[in-house]
């Protein structure tokens, strides 16, 4: 095994960060809440930069390319469902819907022969048995059809689904904080050079407004991938190396070409350390592209993907227009 020597349960990596320019920089912001402020253990002032779900999206999309509508080329080969609407339009994937392969534009698809996507997976979990299916089994049939789906979790909420209880958590996960944060006030005008004193709803007039922003003197990039969870599935050699190998592509790829997370939120990586276990040296993004082609074509050839890897539904609902 390629990654055997990795002694721990888990995988610790940080990433030190900095503003591209200056020193400001825009947290995420949470309805009715704002920026998530908080103090730290010490009594330092923090700032929660990225939270783990906005993390998750950011990890998710380092595999896809959105002008081809498929993966990226190094990870081509990998099993995924695409879903096309009734008149062979690209609509979506697992690789880019908020739940994966339990979105309703997957699950209510259908194949070639008119079954839904929930139809093939009650027959490949065999909803008939008694208890719910193994994390051997479950695995089994996340990576046969989206290897993504296995280190991101999965929670298959529908009742004729072994009643809503089949789920798997988040492997890899991640998020970026700041400590010793003060904030930085600023606003402006919309200016209204035809109609100053116009109705602003209708987005007329003068609108002034605020805006908030953060400098700190340290900010971090957090990331974790769970090899205790992975164990615990029973995987084989070849597909354990791969999903190691693919959490770790997705944080090299991360960092190193998405780390632009807002307009007012752009950094650079400073410095990157394992920090658990330390021994562990981080495999360069180019050398990781390499790996995963080859284990890619050997998880193929064991079987362990849906033949052909790219899963092609039809979703034939009508979908409401666009107000």
């Amino acid at each position: 095994m390629l990654y055997d020597d990795i002694r721990s349960d888990r995988l610790l990596i940080e990433a030190e960060l900095v503003p591209v320019q200056g020193s400001r920089f825009q947290p995420t912001g949470f309805p009715d809440l704002g920026a998530a402020t908080y103090r730290g253990p010490e009594g330092t002032d923090m700032v929660l930069v990225e939270s783990v779900q906005s993390m998750a999206n950011r990890l998710e999309k380092t595999v896809w390319d959105d002008n081809a509508k498929d993966l990226v080329p190094a990870l081509r080969g990998l099993p995924y469902v695409k879903v096309f609407d009734g008149q062979g339009q690209y609509l979506t994937s697992s690789i880019t819907e908020a739940h994966r392969l339990n979105s309703p534009y997957v699950m209510d698809a259908e194949t070639e022969n008119g079954a839904t996507f929930l139809d093939v997976l009650k027959r490949e979990f065999d909803v008939e048995a008694v208890g719910l299916p193994s994390g051997s089994q479950l695995a089994s049939v996340l990576i046969r059809h989206d290897v993504n789906t296995l280190l991101h979790g999965i929670f298959f909420a529908r009742p004729d689904l072994f009643g809503g209880r089949l789920r798997l958590s988040r492997m890899l996960s991640a998020f970026v904080e700041a400590r010793g944060v003060s904030v930085a006030m600023s606003g402006g005008v919309k200016l209204d050079h035809v109609d100053p004193s116009g109705d602003s709803k209708s987005g007329r007039g003068h609108v002034p407004f605020s805006r908030q922003e953060f400098s700190a003197e340290k900010i971090t990039a957090y990331f974790n991938l769970d090899l205790a969870e992975l164990a615990g599935l029973g995987l084989s050699p070849t597909l354990n190396d791969l999903a190691v190998g693919l959490g770790l592509y997705k944080i090299q790829a991360l960092l190193q070409n998405g780390m632009r997370f807002r307009t007012a939120c752009d950094f650079r990586v400073v410095e990157t350390r394992v920090t658990q276990p330390e021994e562990f040296e981080l495999p360069s993004l180019a050398s990781l592209e390499e790996t995963l082609v080859d284990l890619i074509q050997r998880a193929s050839n064991e079987g362990s993907f849906a033949n052909p890897s790219v899963t092609r539904l039809v979703y034939r609902k009508p979908l409401k227009e666009k107000k």
